[in-house]
C-alpha cells in the first residue's frame, strides 16, 4: 500500500532534516494560519481587566481636573482583596470594593479598587463605569477627610 505520508524518521515528523525548514505556513486545509478574532480597534479585542483600568484611569482623570493635588497619588487595580495582607477583614460581613493605603518609608498614598467584588456587583459596562466612580470617589474623600460630595457633586445621583 502507497500512503502519501512521508515516514517518520530520526529527526521527527515528515523528512530526515525538517527541522532545518521554515515554520509551516498553511493548516492541513490549506487556508493559512489563523490571524486574530478582532482588529485591535475592535472593543473585543480588550481584554475585561484592560477595560477596568480603562474605567478606573477615566474616573481618576475626571477627579484629578478639580483636585490637582491627586497627581501625588498613585492608583491601582488588583484582582482581590488579600486576607493575609490585612486588607480583608475575616470579621466583615462585606468584601471591600476599595482601599488607602496612606504613604509611609517614602511611598505616596495609594488608593486601590478591588476588580472582581466591582463585577460581581455589576450587570454591564455603564453599572460598572457607575460603581467604579463611587469607589474611587469614596477612597479620595477618605484620603482628603471629605465627604464624598464634596469631592465630586454628581456622587451618588445615577
Amino acid at each position: 500500500m502507497n500512503s502519501p505520508v512521508p515516514p517518520r524518521g530520526p529527526d521527527g515528523p515528515g523528512r530526515p532534516g525538517d527541522s532545518d525548514h521554515a515554520p509551516r505556513r498553511r493548516d492541513r486545509h490549506g487556508r493559512g494560519m489563523r490571524g486574530p478574532v478582532a482588529p485591535p480597534q475592535v472593543p473585543l479585542a480588550v481584554s475585561r481587566s484592560e477595560a477596568f483600568d480603562d474605567l478606573v484611569r477615566d474616573s481618576v482623570s475626571r477627579l484629578e481636573r478639580r483636585w490637582p493635588q491627586l497627581s501625588g497619588v498613585e492608583f491601582a487595580v488588583q484582582e482581590v482583596p488579600r486576607s493575609d495582607d490585612g486588607e480583608l477583614d475575616e470579621q466583615a460581613e462585606a468584601v471591600p470594593l476599595g482601599r488607602v493605603a496612606e504613604s509611609k518609608s517614602g511611598r505616596p498614598d495609594r488608593i486601590v479598587v478591588y476588580r472582581r467584588p466591582v463585577e460581581i456587583r455589576t450587570r454591564n459596562r455603564d453599572e460598572r463605569a457607575l460603581l467604579v466612580h463611587e469607589v474611587v470617589v469614596e477612597q479620595v474623600a477618605e484620603l482628603l477627610g471629605l465627604s464624598p460630595e464634596s469631592v465630586d457633586p454628581r456622587y451618588g445621583q445615577d
